[in-house]
């Protein structure tokens, strides 16, 4: 065989095998990207698995139920304790104009004129802060994560259901 035919020879080879290594390598790259393409959808899948699955545990899991329930006992007795202080206000404001039965309010002391203003600005603060608390616990219960302080759905050793709603707002 002449130098001639084994140069044909190989020339020959390597370009028949030229278009086989771009076809391996696009072949790898094709391979690559659907790997690459896969993996990140299934990264993805899990993914919101594990955030569904964070999400389960921070609304539904033993110490959130029991943070939400102690929100609503603390909510509960806070608004109970702002209706007794407009109690207290009223018999305050009662006993202070009953001393004055029949006098225009204008004809009174003046330190008794202040401090009835005084009280009647501050039942208007307690009725005000009353309502938007009213308002946050009433939108609170009815919000689905929050309901298992619904009757029926109370925690064991629970004795006593919390109101479903605290209306009607303090208007007076």
């Amino acid at each position: 065989m002449s130098y001639r035919d084994e140069y044909r020879s190989v020339e020959r080879d390597v370009y028949w095998s030229l278009p086989r290594l771009f076809g391996v390598f696009a072949l790898l790259v094709a391979l690559s990207g659907g790997l690459g393409v896969f993996a990140c959808a299934v990264g993805l899948i899990g993914g919101a698995a594990t955030n569904a699955a964070t999400v389960v545990q921070k609304e539904f899991y033993p110490d959130a139920l029991l943070r939400k329930y102690e929100w609503f006992k603390d909510a509960s007795a806070s608004l109970d304790k702002k209706q007794a202080d407009m109690r207290v206000y009223d018999v305050r404001l009662r006993s202070l104009a009953s001393q004055y039965d029949g006098v225009p309010r204008g004809k009174w002391a003046r330190d008794d004129r202040e401090q009835h203003s005084i009280w009647a600005s501050e039942v208007a603060g307690v009725k005000a802060s009353y309502n938007q608390l009213a308002a946050e616990y009433n939108a609170e219960m009815v919000k689905f994560n929050w309901r298992f302080t619904n009757v029926g759905d109370m925690p064991p050793g629970a004795s006593t259901p919390l109101p479903r709603a605290y209306k009607p707002y303090m208007e007076e």
